[in-house]
């Protein structure tokens, strides 16, 4: 991370408490499941991965400096960093962005310009985890945000330990055809998730 837009330093962050979100408990709430079976939006993956990280860092404050869009630009050719897009009237309007290591995901930042938008990326993102073999959905943090679509803090020993296992794995995150909202809902329902 930068400590911000005009930082020339880059430094690891290690929290003692980690976010993650266990894939099976992802909370889509009644309205965000009505906003999902709307409809009126396109998901894309990797469309436009500049785009995405570019609108992650477009607020007053962000960690994201030009150093960083490099990297991660890197990352995405090499087939290490992706971006789940949700568009409308052919805008970018949402969007997630991670890097990918063995079964590890780790989220590293998201945007919404329309409300939910963020939240449906999410959804479609999930998803897209379970479908390709990913075990380990890194948040780096908690926020509020989060924790009401179910992720979780766990200690730093249970992250080394799940991130240990997760890295021994493999996973595909390009190997998944985009689901309709009807079966992106469908799969939730067959799953643990919380309803």
């Amino acid at each position: 991370m930068a400590e911000s837009r005009n930082s020339g330093e880059l430094h690891w962050v290690e929290p003692r408490l980690r976010g993650i979100f266990p894939l099976d408990r992802f909370h889509i709430s009644r309205s965000l499941a009505r906003r999902i079976l709307a409809g009126n939006y396109e998901v894309a993956v990797n469309r436009d991965f500049s785009a995405v990280v570019h609108a992650c860092a477009n607020r007053l404050e962000t960690w994201i400096n030009d150093d960083l869009h490099g990297l991660y630009a890197d990352l995405h050719r090499l087939g290490h960093a992706h971006s789940l897009e949700i568009i409308r009237g052919g805008a970018l309007v949402g969007g997630v962005f991670g890097v990918t290591l063995g079964q590890a995901f780790f989220g590293e930042s998201m945007f919404s310009t329309i409300t939910d938008a963020s939240k449906i990326a999410l959804a479609y993102l999930v998803d897209r985890l379970m479908q390709t073999g990913f075990t380990l959905f890194d948040t780096q943090f908690l926020t509020p945000h989060l924790a009401s679509l179910g992720a979780v803090e766990i200690t730093r020993a249970d992250y080394r330990k799940r991130l240990a296992a997760a890295l021994e794995g493999d996973a595909d995150f390009c190997d998944a055809e985009l689901p309709l909202p009807q079966l992106l809902m469908q799969r939730r329902t067959q799953t643990s998730y919380r309803g």
